[in-house]
């Protein structure tokens, strides 16, 4: 039997090695357009490589995806993250999880997880074409006709075929998948941080906020944790959630909106302004500068005083009913107006795709060609920051290398 695995990338590089895996005797080629692999894989969470997340409860993990989530639930009972980090620990990859159940290899090197690629690729003979990208591909009797971009041949043929190109940026670059009736969804940015151009809350730049909650103005979206503050704008985990959630919206939105947020991330005003009654109460002689409701950074407390117009040398005990209110106001609902985004990093996360209407899950086969499957981003799947991403590819790329057995 003859594969070939169309992407140099985390998935195409896992379908390919679990292809050889579940068919010893198959011939499998790894096409890549670039002149690198695994490029991505190389930048990934800051070049340490988050490969998964150790959460435990397939429905918390299956639920970290704003896009094919529900698919993905069930696909996780074939191949889950806990099935991954056994795989590859039982490839020669230390692994370590973090406090927040991000998962990286024991080195903390993303070069760890390309070392152990290109080694399974040489030791079980899986070829890698580079610089021959696939232009078309053409169902005949009982194969698929490959149309071959820098290859030595302008054709090929194979049994079996698992596209795992990656997300695309241009709904243009997933035409020759359309050609085949394949539903796709445009693609649109995912994963972004928030651009606040002259704003002065980036004169705190390098301020990290540990318990946020932020809401996109005018929607029911919102993300708690995590906030940094920047030289361009707003970043962190709150932040990269909220721009997942709201990929679509944001970009109809031309990514000028306004966000909301609760610096305490307690929901309940009330609760905020019972907090400060307290303070009141317990320190009614000291100075609002000194001390800091929901232990804030010392420089955001200061701005958000001079925000709402509060002196921070006023003294707790002088303050009155309309100045709390303020500061309630300023703690749970600041408001800032985004103009733009900026990619996280040298990541690039896609919401969008081939549709997953057009694709059976329990093969990643396609619906409209047979013998084609499936694998990773260039589906409409995509998840929030910490290992989510390379979850789905490993996954996908699982029950794609089963093909259809």
């Amino acid at each position: 039997m003859e594969v070939a695995i169309i992407g140099g990338g985390a998935a195409g590089f896992f379908a390919a090695i679990n292809v050889k895996i579940n068919y010893p005797e198959s011939d499998v080629v790894i096409f890549e357009k670039s002149k690198h692999v695994l490029s991505k894989v190389k930048v990934s969470g800051g070049g340490r490589c988050n490969i998964t997340n150790a959460c435990s409860d397939l429905k918390e993990l299956s639920e970290a995806y704003p896009r094919g989530g529900n698919v993905l639930k069930r696909a996780f009972r074939i191949f889950s993250n806990k099935d991954a980090m056994q795989w590859f620990e039982s490839h020669g990859v230390q692994l370590t999880t973090q406090d927040d159940n991000c998962v990286f290899p024991h080195s903390q090197n993303s070069q760890t997880i390309i070392d152990c690629f290109l080694e399974q690729t040489k030791n079980l003979k899986i070829k890698v074409e580079l610089e021959t990208g696939v232009k078309t591909i053409k169902k005949t009797v009982d194969r698929l006709q490959l149309t071959i971009v820098g290859g030595k041949v302008p054709t090929r043929s194979f049994d079996k075929v698992i596209v795992a190109t990656g997300g695309s940026p241009l709904r243009d670059g997933l035409v020759w998948l359309e050609k085949l009736k394949h539903t796709i969804k445009d693609p649109v940015p995912s994963l972004f941080t928030f651009r606040l151009p002259d704003d002065s809350v980036t004169e705190l730049m390098g301020i990290v906020i540990e318990n946020t909650l932020v809401r996109i103005q005018g929607s029911k979206l919102n993300s708690a944790g995590a906030l940094l503050i920047t030289h361009w704008g707003m970043s962190g985990p709150a932040i990269l959630k909220l721009s997942s959630l709201g990929a679509r919206l944001l970009s109809e939105k031309d990514y000028i909106f306004k966000i909301q947020i609760n610096w305490t991330n307690v929901r309940n005003n009330d609760d905020v302004f019972t907090t400060l009654k307290n303070i009141v109460a317990d320190h009614p002689k000291k100075q609002l500068a000194n001390i800091r409701p929901y232990f804030l950074p010392e420089r955001l407390w200061i701005y958000l005083l001079q925000k709402s117009e509060v002196s921070a040398d006023k003294k707790w005990g002088e303050l009155g009913k309309t100045a709390l209110n303020k500061l309630v106001n300023i703690l749970t609902n600041d408001v800032y107006p985004v103009q733009g985004r900026t990619q996280f990093r040298d990541e690039f996360v896609t919401c969008g795709g081939v549709s997953l209407d057009s694709i059976d899950f329990n093969t990643m086969q396609s619906k409209e060609c047979e013998h084609l499957y499936f694998a990773g981003e260039v589906m409409d799947i995509d998840g929030i920051t910490g290992g989510y991403n390379f979850q789905a590819a490993w996954t996908t790329a699982f029950i794609a290398a089963r093909l259809n057995n």
